[in-house]
């Protein structure tokens, strides 16, 4: 009796072992790093969290999931500011529909800002990479997603930690928010010299496939972050079934 209970369990731990192993395989690792620097105010601060939340469930975004091969992605949401402020606000899950989805944006409605000091994108990029290592998940690109209203102005140079991802076979893509009428003493923060779009694609975002979007305010978020998540996973579906032929 205590041998054939004993079988039936190491069969179901083989069985969960499997079932893990299957759970972990993703179509991408993707780090959404978002921008909580001072010159982001709460208002743009809300619209910015509200957007992310939005697009992760947008219809398109979920059919750019479903359309991969492994129908998957594993998703992760960091904030970031100065050069030791990075905090993981809704940590590694699985997408892989609807559902898991919506928890994933109720976590984005429901947390506190983390903070609101310096712009430090360098330091930003350097955590995000130490956070794939936790994720546990296997994916065919890993994908580091940043988006800001302000240049680098703290910590590490932006451009080192770049080239450090970008040698480790990391994409990182980034999400400009074009600031108009910034706060006393932030325009040169915010309004760098051939603008932040072009500073961003100069300076923070490299590796296969890289992009940059730029929106002309807080208020176009949403819909900027749904059409650049289609786009990242659109990519990683495609270098899925690229290299399973």
């Amino acid at each position: 009796m205590r041998i054939a209970l004993t079988t039936v369990l190491f069969a179901a731990s083989m069985l969960t072992t499997f079932q893990l192993a299957r759970a972990q395989v993703v179509d991408v690792q993707l780090v959404l790093a978002a921008d909580v620097s001072i010159s982001v105010d709460n208002e743009e601060f809300r619209l910015q969290r509200e957007g992310y939340a939005a697009a992760i469930t947008d219809p398109q975004v979920l059919e750019a999931i479903e359309s991969g091969p492994h129908h998957a992605i594993a998703l992760s949401f960091v904030e970031w500011s100065g050069p030791k402020s990075q905090h993981v606000v809704a940590d590694w899950m699985v997408i892989d529909d609807g559902e898991t989805a919506t928890v994933f944006a109720n976590i984005l409605r429901s947390a506190r800002r983390s903070f609101a000091d310096a712009t430090a994108i360098g330091a930003a990029i350097d955590f995000a990479m130490r956070h794939f290592a936790e994720s546990g998940f296997e994916g065919g690109r890993r994908v580091i997603d940043v988006s800001g209203d302000g240049d680098n102005n703290s910590g590490r140079p932006v451009e080192y930690a770049r080239d450090d991802a970008v040698n480790a076979k990391v994409t990182i893509n980034g999400l400009t928010i074009v600031n108009e009428h910034p706060a006393p003493g932030f325009i040169g923060h915010v309004q760098p010299v051939g603008g932040i779009g072009e500073y961003y694609r100069t300076r923070v975002v490299g590796g296969p496939g890289s992009f940059v979007l730029s929106v002309g305010s807080f208020d176009s978020f949403a819909e900027a972050i749904t059409k650049k998540l289609v786009a990242e996973i659109a990519s990683a579906a495609g270098a899925g079934k690229a290299a399973s032929r």
